[in-house]
């Protein structure tokens, strides 16, 4: 019953990422409710992720249009920037823009230099995104609603706020999982005391103090 409830919040925080890129004001009301209450995350860094994830991607189209295939996805602050673009100067022009937005602690810029995916390459990524989810409901070493998924070109993207043992096995769910070509852990690491008091804590975690010792 568990992991069927685990497998329906996966498949609905799936769906409403899909959605926030046409919808994004809508997705991010919908998907408040369900993030507070299996996210160890502050509600405010929550609040502050979807901000950050809106005016990247807001800022980066006003300033360089169809200079590449964008993606940016905020965890407590720290932005995993991922896709194509047009050329090396556009891709460090994107993470400047990004460094520059208010309370952005870390970029990750994962950018490749390139022409833009094709709508073939994308599905395929969402379905290994997918793939990787379903198998952590599985897994029964961590609980796979703290684990962000980001797949770009095969490549695995791990987000977190996770012990380090929970991010091992996170870790190797994803390298395991078929079509997975590398994986990327960005996860912060919680000592074993840090990881029970937020998950004790009402509303994802107590405060906004950061948290954590950095990524893997």
């Amino acid at each position: 019953m568990r992991n069927k409830l685990l497998a329906a919040l996966l498949l609905g925080a799936t769906v409403l990422s899909a959605l926030q890129g046409c919808f994004p004001i809508v997705a991010a009301g919908v998907g408040t409710g369900v993030m507070v209450a299996v996210d160890r995350r502050s509600l405010g860094a929550q609040t502050e992720d979807e901000s950050i994830e809106w005016k990247a991607a807001t800022r980066v189209r006003d300033r360089l249009g169809e200079r590449g295939h964008f993606n940016f996805t905020s965890f407590n602050r720290k932005v995993l920037i991922s896709g194509e673009a047009a050329s090396a100067e556009t891709k460090a022009e994107v993470g400047t823009i990004v460094a520059q937005i208010p309370n952005v602690r870390t970029v990750y810029n994962e950018l490749t230099v390139g022409s833009s995916s094709s709508l073939t390459d994308r599905s395929n990524d969402s379905f290994i995104t997918s793939k990787v989810k379903s198998r952590s409901v599985d897994n029964g070493k961590f609980n796979p609603l703290y684990v962000k998924v980001v797949t770009e070109a095969g490549a695995v993207y791990l987000l977190g706020m996770l012990t380090q043992a929970e991010a091992d096995a996170a870790i190797q769910v994803a390298r395991t999982t078929s079509g997975v070509k590398k994986v990327v852990p960005l996860f912060e690491i919680l000592t074993p005391a840090q990881a029970r008091e937020l998950d004790a804590a009402p509303s994802g975690g107590s405060g906004d103090r950061e948290q954590g010792t950095g990524g893997g």
